[in-house]
């Protein structure tokens, strides 16, 4: 089978004209955890140290959060990073937004989310969920985990891709992402969880 990829190699090509632009198209893997574990301490603080929640609570609001997590990032990746546009703009962003990393899938500063896109992502779904629970003080701890799910995804990806880990259960996440990069890109959207593909209908045929 023909490969699907341009690169194999741990290369970061340019993507912007503008050096500044360019800069800040490349991140370190670490930076997210120094952008968000503050939040997650931040919230759960707010959980346990401001509102007093019982631990049932907060163990079932952040179970919840983590599973909400596990279907944004299904989504994101199926609808959003693999939308395929017809004109020369969409192709452009697509490429910028998720394009760039099937052509150079091992590209080590392209693997987690710049800050410029995931800070106000973050805000963004924190406005949205706050809609939905008004001044219920269960939107911290469901927060939280919806955050240390987003982070759990970032490092797991680039594990993924950089790390040799001998875990069967890594192993077999690694294993399914794999097929999605260099087999079957149209299936396996799930990348810190196969839930999803497994719902909705979205795994491998294993004959293939």
């Amino acid at each position: 089978m023909a490969r699907l990829y341009v690169s194999d190699k741990d290369e970061s090509p340019r993507m912007f004209e503008s050096n500044f632009l360019d800069f800040f198209s490349r991140v370190h893997f670490s930076v997210p955890l120094f952008v968000f574990v503050p939040v997650i301490l931040y919230m759960m603080y707010y959980a346990i140290g401001v509102h007093k929640l019982p631990f049932l609570h907060i163990l079932g609001w952040g179970g919840a959060g983590l599973l909400a997590w596990t279907f944004t990032e299904y989504f994101m990746h199926r609808f959003v990073f693999h939308f395929h546009p017809k004109s020369e703009f969409g192709k452009r962003i697509h490429f910028i937004f998720h394009g760039v990393h099937h052509d150079f899938p091992n590209d080590s500063y392209r693997l987690v989310l710049p800050p410029a896109l995931s800070i106000p992502l973050a805000l963004g779904f924190f406005t949205l969920f706050g809609y939905f629970f008004g001044d219920s003080p269960a939107i911290y701890p469901f927060f939280a985990l919806y955050i240390f799910g987003y982070l759990s995804y970032d490092m797991m990806h680039y594990a993924i891709h950089h790390w040799s880990i001998k875990n069967k259960w890594f192993q077999a996440v690694k294993r399914h992402h794999m097929v999605h990069h260099f087999k079957d890109p149209d299936n396996g959207y799930g990348v810190s969880s196969t839930l999803w593909d497994h719902v909705l209908g979205t795994t491998y045929d294993k004959k293939k």
